[in-house]
């Protein structure tokens, strides 16, 4: 039994979620997200919660159903409050500059880095060390994120690159003499 599946997803005023053929849609104040059904799951909209159930008592259907519990729990995060990440940038030189639908990132390479940012997503930066990735869709915040991030990865010796705020770089003593 999942624990996670058990629970409902409770939907706050202002959440309407809808099932057309085999997608679930869910609107809010910040928008509409939609996400494909799996066979293998019951949906049910009872008043102001979503009950996410397995179809048949098969592992693969007793296997989703925490995930899509989970799925399901994120869009209705997603159009009521959305989600973010922060990165931080450290390096001498290194900077970043968001110019409406592109981020460009200055990481000591020859040439500065120009990263599209998809629609949907909203980049800041407060500072330029400082990067804020928000929007509606968790996983193309996190997907964004994590793209932004492969550019220069924080490395041990000088702590150096970009990661997320709040991630522990494991640091490593240089050679000595």
């Amino acid at each position: 039994m999942s624990r996670i599946g058990k629970k409902a997803v409770a939907m706050p005023g202002g959440v309407s979620a809808t099932i057309e053929g085999d997608t679930l849609n869910v609107k809010g104040p910040k928008g509409t997200l939609t996400m494909g059904m799996s066979e293998h799951i019951d949906y049910k909209i009872e008043g102001e919660e979503i009950q996410v159930n397995p179809a048949n008592e098969t592992k693969t259907a007793r296997s989703f159903w925490g995930m899509h519990r989970t799925l399901v729990s994120n869009l209705v995060q997603g159009v009521t409050e959305g989600f973010s990440k922060t990165l931080e940038i450290s390096g001498v030189g290194y900077r970043a500059q968001a110019q409406g639908q592109k981020l460009k990132l200055q990481l000591g390479f020859s040439h500065d880095v120009d990263i599209d940012v998809p629609q949907g997503i909203e980049v800041k930066t407060p500072d330029q060390t400082t990067v804020i990735i928000s929007g509606m869709d968790k996983q193309a915040v996190g997907q964004l994120a994590a793209e932004i991030r492969r550019w220069r990865k924080p490395e041990p010796y000088k702590g150096k690159g970009i990661k997320y705020q709040g991630e522990y770089v494991f640091r490593k003593e240089g050679k000595k003499k």
